[in-house]
């Protein structure tokens, strides 16, 4: 159940809130599938079946926002709209004009909403309320926005902050590639994209292939920066850094698969464990990335919280 992606949001650490809270906050907007004539809808739902909105364990909760979208082929709205058509102009003896065709699609579109087929997507948050983490498992900056979106709106004056470092993420994966080296703690991968900020924004992908110092400096020389790099924490954890501070391709590697509780009688036995080992890694590793990047700048002196043994 490892997050995949980590957008990062700073919290007050230790943040007091309870899980009881939590509950009571997100419960008026609790998913609710959409009505037959709503295209989409968007709420939460408990991060495993059948449980309460809120998982929660040593200070981690999880959410679960769930957005449904129906989808109605615009190819199928265009053909019974036509068909609709040609009947019309069979009983008036002309072809119906602009807004008549205009009328005709949006009563098809009226008719078919109900039989439109419906697909959900799910999207995880991690909130540390001990280290201060707001985590959001989202590739996409529109599907963040909608989570962000609804988190504000269920929870009164939430103290969500943005992640700020002393040193931009575009500058220091240039630089670990110009000197060839990771800071400490990590590894370069062999995945990397460089791009001149000049017109034309030219490119150079390494996929899956050795980054060889040589190329590394002529390509830096000639004006590109590195807008993305693939790295690995302590030999435990693989992921893909961005400009913006959002990790992308998080994987654990086999020394954290091998640590899985292995006394777990049952899933719910299994998902505490994966929970506590992936909310104690990642919350290192973010630690470890941060300093790399210089430190972090908070808002209104906001700092760092110092590290909460595990």
């Amino acid at each position: 159940m490892w997050f995949k992606n980590l957008q990062l949001h700073r919290l007050p650490a230790p943040w007091s809130v309870t899980p009881e809270q939590m509950q009571k906050w997100l419960a008026p907007y609790a998913f609710a599938p959409g009505q037959s004539v709503e295209m989409q809808a968007q709420g939460w739902a408990p991060p495993r079946d059948g449980d309460s909105l809120v998982y929660a364990m040593n200070g981690q909760m999880l959410l679960t926002f769930r957005a449904e979208k129906k989808l109605l082929p615009a190819s199928v709205v265009t053909q019974i709209t036509r068909e609709r058509a040609a009947e019309l102009e069979e009983q008036q003896g002309f072809k119906p004009g602009r807004k008549q065709m205009r009328d005709l699609k949006e009563q098809v579109t009226d008719e078919l909403r109900p039989r439109a087929f419906s697909i959900r997507r799910d999207t995880r948050v991690w909130i540390d309320c001990t280290n201060g983490w707001l985590v959001i498992d989202a590739a996409s900056q529109a599907v963040a926005d909608d989570v962000r979106g609804l988190l504000v709106k269920s929870i009164d004056q939430l103290p969500l902050m943005t992640v700020r470092v002393a040193q931009s993420p575009v500058a220091a994966m240039t630089g670990w590639l110009l000197d060839g080296d990771a800071p400490a703690g990590f590894t370069l991968d062999q995945d990397t994209e460089l791009r001149s900020p000049a017109e034309g924004n030219a490119t150079v992908r390494y996929v899956g292939h050795a980054l060889d110092a040589e190329d590394m400096r002529r390509h830096i020389e000639a004006g590109k920066q590195c807008m993305r790099l693939a790295m690995t924490w302590n030999d435990r954890v693989s992921f893909v850094l961005t400009p913006s501070l959002t990790i992308k391709r998080i994987a654990p590697l086999d020394v954290l698969k091998e640590a899985s509780d292995p006394t777990a009688q049952n899933d719910d036995e299994r998902f505490d464990s994966d929970v506590a080992l992936m909310t104690a890694e990642l919350d290192r590793m973010l630690r470890d990335l941060i300093d790399a990047l210089g430190g972090e700048q908070g808002e209104q002196g906001f700092a760092l919280p110092q590290a909460v043994a595990a």
